[in-house]
């Protein structure tokens, strides 16, 4: 009886799984978000873009942070492929699309989604303008 009497208070008082705090977790989460990743420079590239009046081009460098040490180096190995890639999507779009904010901000979302489909070993977090000038 004692036995089974201490097998019975193991299970029902040692068995308790303890549940994660979702406040906890999530400021985790944010701190994790907010670190800063390894980065890679691009260096500065002029590309045409699109215009119906006139030649246009942008002449543009940026910063990639990813989110592991191994992306880094992976960008680093496959630079030709990654310049290839952007200088591809940058490369079809307008100059209205690309003199505003908004037109920034969506071709910045546009890198991180194409740059992240050719990337293995990581992924990318934030794209750095360092310098960006249409004209």
């Amino acid at each position: 009886m004692a036995v089974i009497g201490g097998g019975a208070a193991f299970f029902l008082l040692g068995n308790k799984e303890e549940k994660p705090d979702p406040e906890a977790e999530a400021a985790a989460m944010a701190k994790q978000a907010k670190a800063v990743g390894p980065m890679v420079d691009i260096n500065t590239f002029i590309v045409n873009i699109l215009d119906d009046d006139e030649n246009r081009y942008l002449k543009a460098a940026i910063t990639i942070e990813v989110d592991v040490p191994a992306a880094a180096d992976e960008i680093n190995s496959r630079l030709p492929q990654i310049q290839d890639a952007i200088l591809l999507l940058i490369g079809n779009k307008t100059f209205s699309e690309l003199r505003d904010m908004q037109g920034k901000m969506q071709l910045r979302a546009e890198l991180i989604n194409r740059l992240n489909e050719i990337l293995s070993k990581g992924q990318v977090k934030r794209i750095y303008f360092t310098d960006f000038v249409v004209q």
